[in-house]
């Protein structure tokens, strides 16, 4: 007879350390995939990226700078003409208005909160009032960015009160540690040295035994399954910290990613300079990190960020995708201009619909396709649940950015056109298609926010509300 597990069960260490299981067929309550569905958790997270999708691009659909996401087109709804123009304040950067306004639909209110909560957090206090379950962590917040003269511009999950949700993480060791713990509690010298040298799965080696041994409640498919799981959680730790698989003597200090962070990320607002190697490196390690937090069950709420609004970088190197070269990025040769006048943010104030915009689009094509490779690695094998369907199939991920132009010079322009697109969350919204939704970014989140359940309302008390309801399946 088949022991049941329970889907919360996780791997706990005397400290810190908390490792979650996969889904396995002892955490079904029948032998078949239609498992109840308080089985699959509600889970809510925001996807942004920097400088947005010029509005007549949008037009081009998947044959354009939406190619990337063509692999995930059943998973989507793409929704073009979504305004958010209400979030305009006047004497501040266009920039920061819009990035404020994703995911809240609300102006900033100052340098460091945002107007309102976000979606993620609405549905958060919604569904679990009394907080989540214990060992996980309340609220994920994490992304590969540079520009960071106001919160908005890279934070994209708020409280009730417009503060920040949570901590943002954007070295990838620090990611891993907020999500699976620190082995030991004290900053001592020597037990930042012993750190180095163990991994937080040496913290839980008694109770994988057990789960791996003849006295296991588990089936022979599923110990294999736990052993590769944690295997991959330490692959991930060593990637994080740039440890040796099988070296006895690790460095006493992990060395630093190899991107800046903090000041050095953007001095004096002038840009930095980086490879695409560089930059895809350090991303698609936050990535798989945070794909796994929510694989593993540590997490269910928050926001992920690839670059922030008005992003300063000065990229090099040659973009291929598809095994096709796309385009060959070096931005300040190509501006002939150093400092900021040099850096891929200047390709979308010199937007113009009637040229080629070749740089911008093949800025926008990468963009989109690394958003496209967080989005996959939540549609995998890894990411099945008790439904039959994946991660991505059951939980509400918004994706959008802060402008539907670029250009300052026309507000309605730069704040309508905003590029949105959310996945089915259990068969809640029509997947599948590219949708003119011609509406405001409050109406649109609303609609959102009462297709999961919730009865909070964003924006104004007094404002009549417009239920959008071509979104909704």
């Amino acid at each position: 007879m088949k022991t049941p597990l329970s889907r919360r069960t996780m791997l706990k260490s005397l400290g810190t350390a908390t490792i979650g299981l996969p889904l396995l067929e002892e955490m079904l309550q029948t032998p078949t995939l239609a498992a109840p569905a308080a089985q699959v958790p509600m889970r809510a997270f925001n996807v942004f990226f920097g400088l947005g999708i010029p509005a007549p691009l949008q037009t081009e659909g998947f044959a354009g700078v939406f190619e990337p996401l063509a692999p995930l087109r059943d998973k989507l709804l793409i929704m073009r003409n979504v305004d958010h123009v209400r979030c305009d304040e006047k004497g501040i950067n266009a920039h920061y208005d819009g990035a404020s306004a994703a995911f809240t639909a609300e102006p900033p209110d100052g340098e460091a909160r945002a107007g309102g909560p976000s979606i993620d957090q609405v549905i958060r206090r919604t569904h679990y009032a009394k907080g989540l379950p214990a060992g996980m962590v309340p609220t994920l917040v994490a992304g590969t960015f540079f520009r960071r003269s106001r919160v908005s511009r890279y934070v994209h999950s708020y409280n009730p009160d417009g503060t920040v949700a949570a901590s943002m993480q954007e070295k990838p060791r620090d990611l891993f540690d907020r999500v699976f713990g620190f082995v030991g509690s004290s900053n001592t010298a020597d037990e930042l040295r012993q750190r180095m040298r163990r991994s937080v799965l040496d913290t839980v080696v008694d109770q994988y035994r057990f789960y791996t041994s003849q006295n296991s409640p588990l089936s022979a498919a599923s110990k294999v399954r736990v052993a590769e799981h944690l295997e991959r959680i330490r692959e991930f730790e060593q990637r994080a910290y740039s440890l040796h698989a099988k070296s006895k003597d690790a460095p006493p200090v992990p060395p630093r990613s190899d991107v800046p962070h903090g000041g050095p990320a953007d001095p004096g607002g002038e840009g930095i300079d980086i490879t695409l190697e560089e930059l895809t490196t350090e991303w698609r390690l936050t990535a798989d990190l945070y794909a796994l937090a929510i694989q593993t069950d540590r997490v269910r709420f928050g926001s992920i960020t690839f670059l922030a609004a008005g992003e300063r970088i000065r990229l090099k190197g040659d973009y291929e995708y598809s095994g096709k070269k796309v385009f060959q990025f070096d931005d300040a040769a190509q501006h002939r201009k150093s400092g900021s006048g040099g850096c891929s943010h200047e390709w979308w104030h010199q937007f113009n619909e009637k040229k080629k915009n070749e740089q911008l689009r093949a800025h926008v094509h990468m963009k989109l396709g690394e958003v496209a490779y967080f989005l996959s690695k939540l549609d995998n094998r890894d990411s099945v649940e008790a439904n039959g369907r994946t991660i991505l199939d059951n939980s509400l991920f918004t994706i959008s950015t802060e402008s539907g132009d670029g250009r300052h010079n026309d507000v309605k322009r730069e704040l309508s056109g905003v590029f949105h697109a959310v996945t089915g969350a259990g068969g809640r919204f029509k997947t599948g298609q590219i949708l003119d939704v011609k509406a405001e970014g409050l109406d649109v989140y609303n609609t959102m926010l009462t297709a999961m359940g919730a009865t909070k309302r964003l924006g104004p008390e007094k404002r009549d509300a417009r239920a959008i309801d071509r979104i909704r399946a």
